[in-house]
């Protein structure tokens, strides 16, 4: 792990460093959630807190030492010492170095629809009563793969009624392709936005995605990919010998899909002339995969139909059952450029006014997908709902924040879970008092430094797929 992010004291915001000589005195537990707001879109998918715990808060996360670099940075960064020193030291000689905190969460994949609880953690021990909220900066960075995997959600629900109109759904796992790496803001955000993606497809050229999701969802392999050209190796060949770069990729790879970006000059004269013409048009017939022509440039729905129209001229096309016009199976086409939600929304509407079935388009999604979303994108929100104080008896606080000047920001208050009820449309999950008779979908995953429930990524897709009820 890089240095500073090897102590655990000093990953959090710093004011949060102060808390613990602000509550009020005895204050014993405190008990705070995770929700999802509001926001963009109307539910949220869980994912992503196996990896925090597995590779920040697992194990015996503080020491001596860590506790004396940390006080010596901290009071540096403060011009005095501030940092609660005397209670990570109790961490240590009475726990251990492990977290005495209790998490629970609903099960990844789940989707969850807005303003509801996600999460819950709360100290077991009471002298740690300042914890949770210590943690709450580490907690609520869970906002980015969430919001990736509800995104790239709501894309496979987009495309999926296009399909289902106009095409065969069992082609919807690739239909969206992750080429998000070199646009993350990082190598962990790269792998974690790219994981949360796979959640929904199966498509990626982000290979971090795929190893994260190896190594802490027990999923040998859970994306894939293909061979493809870029304008590096095409414009090599020059203009003038594009038909021989096109010639020597199909050589290379005779069989499977093959993708061939083709705007180096002129996509057009690629669909009619090179790819279109013999002797490369009957060896993309004989081919047993198709070759995927990859526009790049230029007003998405005019070159894609204008493209479509040019390979139908040369290759001809069948009408398929749902009435809609499909080329042959050798060739699909594949839009990456500046691909978002609404943009692609105005693709495939062109697409179906225009008579053709969706199930000849594949879309690659970068910064769209890892990169242009924010915490308000879902609104996330981590609040202390409840705390103990001392006394004769102990008194419990139902604890929140209800500002005058700001009615959306109200916050929950005592202690929840998530669970079924039934409402107008169906089961729907509802945050209700602890003390309701449903059975809580929240799970204890961590308790005292240790993981107490591990997820497949098999689990997370199937509850995150379309479609899927209580």
């Amino acid at each position: 792990m890089a240095r500073y992010r090897d102590n655990l004291l000093l990953l959090t915001d710093s004011y949060k460093v102060t808390h613990w000589a602000l509550y009020p005195p005895g204050t014993q537990r405190v008990y705070s959630y995770f929700e999802s707001r509001g926001g963009r879109f109307p539910e949220t998918v869980a994912f992503g807190l196996q990896v925090l715990l597995a590779e920040v808060l697992e194990g015996a996360v503080v020491t001596h030492a860590r506790i004396d670099h940390a006080r010596d940075r901290l009071a540096r960064h403060f011009g005095r010492p501030l940092l609660h020193e005397a209670g990570w030291r109790r961490v240590v000689d009475e726990c251990g170095g492990r977290l005495p905190v209790s998490i629970r969460a609903v099960p990844e994949g789940a989707v969850v629809p807005v303003r509801n609880v996600l999460l819950t953690i709360e100290n077991t021990r009471d002298f740690a009563f300042w914890l949770p909220s210590y943690l709450e900066t580490l907690l609520v960075q869970q906002w980015y793969p969430m919001t990736v995997t509800t995104l790239s959600r709501e894309v496979k629900k987009l495309i999926a009624a296009f399909l289902d109109e106009t095409g065969d759904l069992a082609e919807l796992p690739f239909k969206l392709h992750d080429f998000g790496f070199r646009g993350a803001s990082s190598i962990e955000s790269a792998a974690l936005g790219g994981a949360a993606h796979l959640v929904n497809f199966e498509g990626s050229d982000t290979l971090a995605a795929v190893e994260l999701v190896a190594e802490h969802y027990d999923c040998e392999m859970a994306g894939f990919s293909v061979p493809a050209t870029e304008h590096s190796v095409m414009s090599m060949w020059t203009e003038a010998g594009e038909r021989d770069a096109f010639a020597r990729a199909l050589a290379v790879h005779p069989e499977g899909v093959l993708s061939v970006v083709s705007d180096t000059w002129d996509v057009f004269r690629v669909c009619e002339a090179i790819v279109g013409a013999d002797p490369l048009r009957s060896r993309v017939l004989r081919r047993s995969g198709p070759l995927v022509i990859r526009p790049d440039s230029g007003e998405p729905v005019a070159v894609i139909l204008r493209c479509l129209e040019l390979l139908a001229k040369a290759f001809g096309t069948v009408t398929n059952a749902k009435g809609f016009r499909e080329l042959p199976p050798q060739l699909r086409l594949l839009w990456g450029d500046a691909v978002e939600l609404e943009s692609l929304r105005e693709i495939l509407a062109a697409l179906r006014d225009a008579g053709w079935s969706t199930g000849l388009l594949v879309f690659g999604m970068g910064g769209g997908l890892l990169q242009k979303v924010d915490r308000d994108t879902q609104q996330f929100a981590f609040k202390a709902a409840w705390g103990l104080v001392a006394g004769d008896p102990p008194e419990g606080r139902a604890v929140y924040k209800e500002p005058a000047t700001g009615p959306d920001k109200v916050s929950k208050r005592g202690r929840m879970k998530l669970a079924w009820r039934e409402g107008p449309a169906g089961p729907r999950l509802a945050t209700v008092p602890e003390s309701s008779p449903e059975p809580d979908q929240l799970v204890e995953v961590f308790r005292d430094g240790r993981i107490l429930r591990r997820w497949r990524f098999a689990e997370v897709r199937e509850r995150a797929r379309l479609l899927h009820g209580p």
